[in-house]
């Protein structure tokens, strides 16, 4: 994977505006994938920041960049907690939420759409998209909108200015470590 591609998808993220961010990859093979997330990682985890691919299939993995430092905050609101216990979590600490979101992944069942928790979304949109089987919603950016439309817009408007200035000093040589906030 290069690492301009892991700078378009994961800007937000590595600015500290964002929990996580996720997108899929194409790799040769999975020592590659391993090799890449390796080496991010190396880079990564003393900024706060950490990569893991949370399924490989076919060639594709699916890339989940995140702080977890954010997502001990995210899983703790008490709508958010209601909303994994219901699709059956069973654990409190974040790591363990995502051990059993790659085991649902990797199960080929229903999609587990309580991802949009892992990735910093609103549990009112997370929950909304749930039961209203992705429809109905007020408006669609990085994620469909049950809720605050007003404050979801200034939040997408947000990623997108700041996916284009990292990108911008990236391409102006800006390393992946200088680009990554310490938070």
């Amino acid at each position: 994977m290069s690492e301009e591609v892991f700078v378009r998808h994961c800007s937000p993220t590595l600015a500290g505006i964002k929990t996580a961010n996720l997108f899929s990859c194409r790799f040769a093979d999975e020592k590659e994938m391993r090799n890449s997330v390796r080496r991010l990682n190396g880079v990564l985890v003393k900024k706060g920041v950490r990569v893991l691919s949370l399924r490989y299939r076919n060639g594709c993995a699916l890339i989940y960049a995140y702080r977890p430092s954010r997502l001990v905050q995210d899983l703790q609101q008490s709508a958010a907690c209601r909303l994994l216990e219901e699709r059956g979590y069973t654990f409190k600490e974040p790591e363990q939420c995502i051990v059993q979101l790659m085991q649902r992944l990797a199960d080929g069942g229903e999609f587990p759409h309580e991802i949009g928790l892992f990735l910093g979304y609103p549990p009112e949109d997370v929950c909304g998209f749930i039961e209203n089987r992705a429809e109905r919603y007020k408006c669609v950016g990085e994620w469909k909108v049950y809720g605050d439309v007003d404050k979801a817009k200034e939040t997408f408007a947000g990623y997108q200015k700041c996916t284009e200035v990292c990108l911008a000093q990236f391409a102006q040589g800006k390393s992946i470590e200088r680009l990554t906030a310490t938070v």
